[in-house]
């Protein structure tokens, strides 16, 4: 296990130089709070933003995950410390007024990207209290995709991105993690 990547992994790479490009600075494989055993992908520490970008195999993607067959009591165990070590510490992070953002590695990197900045750079709002330039384009819905219904099961924007944090209206599907904003 010593040749996998825990940080400047290929997704994690595009994603970071997309981010730079539209100008937002962060840290690299930092710790979000001190003494917390847990370093995030990147990390906007005054927005107090952290962005994890999981691999299918290490975080069970719902999608692409698939179980070895050798060994599987240890990797059974070992994904499931895993993802049980995700939750504990988005829920740490969203005690202490943290933005959690995870994705998987196999999203597209601009979506996430996206994601990133509609948070860290959220809409402008109007006098009337709707995000400019949303809610009023034609042929667009709140969500901002064209041609698209809003359904209120599904999240908004990126469809596979995840976002933790201590809010009740961000809630996700039936595995405990929830969807970006």
């Amino acid at each position: 296990m010593r040749a996998n990547r825990s940080r400047d992994t290929a997704p994690e790479l595009a994603v970071r130089r997309l981010l730079h490009r539209r100008g937002l600075r962060y840290r690299v494989a930092c710790r979000p709070l001190p003494g917390l055993r847990a370093t995030a992908d990147i990390v906007f520490s005054r927005q107090k933003v952290a962005v994890f970008i999981d691999g299918c195999f290490w975080h069970a993607c719902g999608d692409h995950y698939r179980a070895p067959a050798a060994h599987a009591d240890y990797w059974e165990a070992k994904i499931g410390r895993n993802v049980e070590r995700d939750r504990r510490v988005g829920e740490t992070l969203g005690a202490e007024g943290w933005t959690v953002l995870r994705f998987w590695s196999h999203e597209d990197p601009a979506a996430v990207a996206e994601a990133v900045e509609k948070v860290l750079r959220p809409a402008p709002r109007l006098g009337n209290g709707q995000a400019a330039g949303v809610a009023g384009e034609v042929g667009g819905s709140a969500s901002g995709r064209p041609g698209q219904q809003d359904d209120e099961d599904e999240p908004d924007d990126v469809g596979e991105g995840r976002q933790q944090k201590s809010d009740s209206r961000l809630e996700g599907p039936e595995d405990g993690r929830t969807h970006s904003l």
